[in-house]
């Protein structure tokens, strides 16, 4: 069953009785916490830090005590900086969902139910107890008759029908604030209707399955990640049979070293998987809490519990990189037209006070350099821009932000000087450098060039940045340098390199025309020539080949570089029209640079 609001509304039409029941359940300790917030707000209390903060603490709390679906819908809004202030905002993102554990002889009956057979048919051993339990199910562990130790998730009972009441509730007072309250800029209700789409996926056991084979099957290449196997003949809509895994929690890290594993290293393996996760595949894990990721003897890193996934289109993923692009050049106009793309922001939306809030958000922190931004502050810092202008968080932003938030919490507990930004930054760098998108090669562009000027300390710093990631493509790369300096945005560098070459080797012709004449008898020695620069300069000029030393020292910071790789690409180069251009150009730059000086040296004129 999918959710959907007219049928759930015309169930519980006309079924009064219990939804009166659960109005009274909900909405008189709603009802109380709105009236004492009220009060406060009226004789000015709200306006002291503690107070604000218990009243937000008290908020969270009564979700909790409310049930599953508020649970999930405070998690949701926990990510809406548009919608909750700052200080409601930190206290709903540490909502924990966890609930004690239902009956063991529900979870059976459950179990037997819904697989069609007694549980001994399917099991050798099943555990009655629960090893854990949250708002929608718990866990047993098992083995199954083949032998394969297994966890088996098991739906709490009659979840389905609380969460629609309650979602139901919910959507109908999200209508009236709405309607009632101005400030409230967002359209509620599609909230809720994202919510509860959400929440009937999570609590499709089926659906999670399919997220977990279709996860497993994008990282089946990367040696350190781990995806437990589902069994699909144990596997209905309300109970999930997976692999049993042993591992123990990244912020145990105790355990984790007892194992000979370095955490600092699983932390990196995390932040690298994500990040694949979000920008090549499309396809991420957005609950990475504590609990769904293990550290395993071997050294891979296992991600459990796949109720929680989304997806982020192939546009986004590139507007996400030319965002950071025009983040770390600081050009904030820029940053805020992404925004625009990213649909944050509506496109007759004016940006002009927006630019100077970015700047004032992002400056200080970039003074610090990428590698020392602080995520949390930095978002903390965002969300009261968005809750100032007319921002609308999209869903998988907001799903962005709460699992890169709950990574960066899981590495701070590690390395308590861990930026998740200074982590990312060489896998956006190593991305921008190698993918073929025409977007990306222009975001590159801009990062490279200042107006008209090449500035190889930003290369070098980008190269820098992607060396240090072990997935390096080195030969991708090297092709994707030759794309772009024969590409119409690398006119402005093949130029300079022309420039270059003309200068080079026309003071080697003519430091070797000085050394050749200081042979010759002295009256046959021409004077314009003699009179020329003095040898140490040319020695000097020889050993300062820019740009093309700058471009090899780049190339040797790449790991693995080795000078065949850019002798294997020298037929290619021969066959380049942009390479035979660039011939012509140095040929006749020289002939031009020959023809002055030996008009000069006749002259009697130094050259």
């Amino acid at each position: 069953m999918a959710y959907d609001p007219a049928a759930i509304t015309r169930i519980y039409a006309g079924h009064p009785q219990r939804l009166i029941r659960r109005l009274w359940q909900t909405l008189v300790p709603i009802s109380l916490l709105l009236l004492g917030i009220g009060s406060d707000w009226m004789l000015g209390l709200l306006r002291t830090p503690e107070r604000a903060r218990r009243r937000a603490r008290e908020c969270a709390e009564l979700l909790v005590d409310l049930g599953p679906a508020f649970i999930k819908a405070g998690q949701a809004l926990s990510t809406r900086p548009d919608i909750v202030p700052p200080v409601l905002l930190e206290e709903l993102a540490q909502l924990q969902d966890q609930l004690p554990g239902f009956s063991s002889d529900l979870a059976m009956a459950c179990i037997e139910e819904d697989l069609g057979v007694p549980v001994h048919e399917h099991f050798d051993s099943l555990e009655r107890e629960p090893i854990s339990a949250a708002s929608l199910g718990q866990v047993h562990r098992g083995v199954l008759k083949g032998g394969q130790p297994v966890a088996v998730k098991v739906q709490r009972p009659g979840l389905r029908e609380q969460i629609t009441l309650d979602l139901y509730i919910v959507r109908n007072i999200a209508a009236w604030l709405n309607r009632n309250i101005g400030l409230i800029r967002s359209d509620l209700v599609a909230l809720i209707d994202e919510l509860g789409q959400r929440v009937f996926e999570e609590m499709d056991y089926l659906n999670e399955a399919a997220n977990a084979e279709r996860f497993r099957e994008l990282h089946r290449n990367n040696p350190r990640i781990a995806v437990p196997a589902i069994y699909r003949d144990a596997t209905s809509r309300r109970v999930l049979t997976m692999e049993w895994i042993d591992g123990v929690k990244l912020t145990n890290l105790d355990a984790v070293r007892a194992m000979g594993i370095d955490p600092d290293d699983m932390v990196e393996v995390g932040v690298n998987c994500s990040l694949q996760q979000l920008l090549e595949h499309g396809f991420f894990h957005a609950d990475p809490h504590p609990g769904n990721l293990l550290a395993l003897e071997d050294g891979r890193l296992c991600y459990l519990d796949f109720g929680m996934m989304s997806e982020v289109s192939r546009e986004s993923r590139t507007g996400l990189i030319q965002a950071v692009v025009h983040l770390v050049n600081r050009n904030f106009s820029k940053l805020s037209k992404d925004f625009v793309t990213l649909g944050f922001l509506a496109e007759d939306v004016n940006l002009e006070p927006i630019v100077p809030a970015f700047e004032s958000v992002f400056s200080q922190a970039l003074e610090m350099g990428v590698n020392r931004m602080d995520f949390k502050s930095v978002t903390d810092d965002m969300s009261g821009v968005m809750y100032r202008f007319p921002f609308r968080v999209p869903p998988y932003y907001a799903l962005i932000i709460r699992s890169l938030v709950t990574l960066e919490g899981i590495a701070l507990s590690v390395d308590p000087d861990f930026k998740i930004l200074g982590a990312a930054y060489p896998y956006f760098a190593r991305r921008l450098m190698e993918d073929p998108d025409p977007q990306l090669r222009q975001s590159l562009k801009e990062m490279l060039f200042d107006g008209d000027a090449f500035r190889w300390t930003r290369l070098e710093n980008l190269v820098a940045s992607a060396a240090s990631q072990a997935q390096l493509d080195l030969d991708t790369l090297l092709d994707q340098v030759l794309d772009f300096l024969f590409s119409p945005n690398g006119g402005m560098l093949r130029n300079q390199l022309v420039d270059a070459v003309v200068d080079r080797l026309d003071a080697l012709g003519w430091f070797t025309m000085r050394r050749i004449s200081r042979q010759l008898p002295r009256r046959l020695q021409p004077p314009g020539l003699m009179a020329s620069a003095s040898w140490q300069t040319a020695d000097d000029e020889m050993l300062d080949l820019e740009p093309i030393r700058q471009l090899v020292a780049v190339l040797q910071q790449l790991p693995g570089f080795r000078p065949e790789l850019v002798l294997r690409r020298l037929p290619r180069l021969m066959r380049e029209p942009g390479a035979r251009t660039m011939g012509l150009s140095v040929a006749k730059g020289l002939a031009e640079r020959g023809v002055v000086r030996l008009v000069r040296v006749a002259a009697g004129v130094p050259a």
